[in-house]
């Protein structure tokens, strides 16, 4: 039955009549789906943060759940007590991945180099556990947003010597990755931004920042990292303007600092809320600049104006999300679950719960984004509401193959331009609905 866990024995799929609050509803993973199963088409991963580390703090309150696994906080006998923890719960779930920053694996020192040692130790010990269960990392990253020295950002701050201390960090969770065979590694810019322009040169932040990661780079391909480099959009909080902003502004980064071979997005359903997008929209702009990579899978609060990371719930927003995932040939990454229980929601068996509603509302959404495919009838209407570019002076412009002068000849020739089509809207939210509750 296992050491922390022993309420449950196996998740296992039960079908969406089922009453048991430990098993499945809609994920059963070798279930087909267009060509795949779903275990293939949703690569789950666990958070370490909020999974093993979150106890339910906030900014008004202390710790409502235990996460000490037995040990004393703080200690390398804890850091391995969330190893043997996380694993057997990974194992429970059939979770086949896990995704870590550096300083949720083991305590942070005030000397870099006792962490680096506490980190070589715990990646020895994880490194057996993967052996010996066959669950994958599925990326890294580097914590430099909670360390006070980072209070003016990693690669963006006004220190020379905190920059050193942020390029180790990089370097240290790039061995980190590497050695755990991690497929990708991801930069969340935290405390990347300002508060104020009073204070702030944000030519120079940029430019050090596009450094570090160059710098990255170079480093990961030499040591043999293959997988892609991901930046994570996130519109404010900590800081309040973060520069990568959303999706579109990470691309437009990427591509002016020439790293868009290297990198792709990491779009978290709950930053695209915050940036006053949908989940659907970042993943479609992520996709059309061929930067679609990896999914941090959570839920937003639209009535709080900060980041809750709610296990995801809403079916008709991850039918969107797996909409969109399929129509661009899907992820080189995962689906993590960067999502923490409630704060009253303080057990093991909450924890649990969390997971299961989260995967089952993701494998709903993805049958229910197979049917919209195989339906038809949306790819249909957006078809032919852009006929008139297929054919004609419209496939001229597509081509290129037209000037401004012939165009505006054109437009004199029609001197009024026919009624361009109705959009269709609410006929084609009505194709959703009928679609999700059938």
């Amino acid at each position: 039955m296992g050491i922390y866990f022993d309420f449950v024995d196996k998740v296992r799929f039960e079908g969406p009549g089922s009453k048991n609050p430990f098993a499945f509803k809609f994920y059963d993973r070798d279930r087909a789906v267009l060509g795949k199963t779903m275990r293939e088409h949703l690569p789950f991963a666990l958070a370490w943060w909020h999974s093993l580390v979150n106890s339910g703090t906030d900014m008004f309150g202390a710790a409502t759940a235990d996460k000490s696994f037995g040990a004393v906080p703080g200690t390398m006998e804890h850091a391995c007590a969330r190893v043997d923890a996380g694993f057997e719960f990974m194992q429970k779930l059939g979770i086949e991945y896990f995704c870590f920053h550096d300083v949720d694996l083991v305590p942070e020192d005030d000397d870099i180099n006792v962490t680096n040692a506490r980190l070589d130790r715990i990646t020895d010990y994880i490194s057996k556990k993967m052996k010996s269960t066959g669950i994958k990392c599925l990326w890294g990253t580097a914590n430099m947003f909670s360390n006070p020295h980072f209070m003016n950002g990693a690669g963006s701050t006004n220190s020379a010597a905190v920059y050193c201390f942020a390029a180790a960090q990089v370097k240290k969770a790039l061995d980190c990755t590497v050695k755990l065979g991690g497929r990708g590694y991801v930069f969340w810019g935290g405390r990347e931004g300002y508060e104020t322009l009073l204070n702030t040169d944000i030519q120079f932040e940029l430019e050090n920042i596009a450094a570090l990661m160059k710098m990255a780079v170079v480093y990961g391909r030499s040591i043999g990292f293959t997988g892609d480099f991901y930046i994570e959009p996130k519109p404010k909080e900590p800081m309040k303007h973060q520069y990568d902003f959303d999706a579109a502004t990470a691309a437009a980064f990427l591509r002016y600092y020439g790293l868009e071979k290297d990198f792709k997005l990491n779009i978290e359903a709950n930053h695209a809320t915050l940036a006053g997008h949908t989940f659907q929209h970042e993943l479609r702009i992520a996709a059309i600049n061929g930067m679609l990579g990896s999914i941090d899978a959570n839920q937003g609060d639209t009535l709080l104006g900060w980041d809750t990371d709610h296990f995801p719930f809403d079916v008709y927003e991850a039918t969107m999300c797996l909409y969109e995932v399929l129509k661009a040939g899907g992820l080189t990454g995962g689906f993590n679950f960067d999502a923490k229980n409630r704060r009253p929601s303080c057990t093991p068996e909450d924890l649990f719960h969390g997971f299961i509603l989260g995967m089952d509302t993701f494998a709903l959404g993805l049958l229910k984004a197979a049917e919209i495919i195989e339906d038809g009838r949306v790819d249909t209407f957006l078809k032919k509401r852009y006929a008139s570019f297929e054919s004609g002076i419209g496939a001229r412009i597509r081509r290129g193959e037209i000037t401004l002068e012939e165009l505006a000849a054109e437009a004199a020739k029609l001197k009024e331009p026919p009624p361009p089509g109705s959009g269709c809207q609410e006929y084609l939210e009505s194709i959703i609905n009928s679609i999700l509750f059938r």
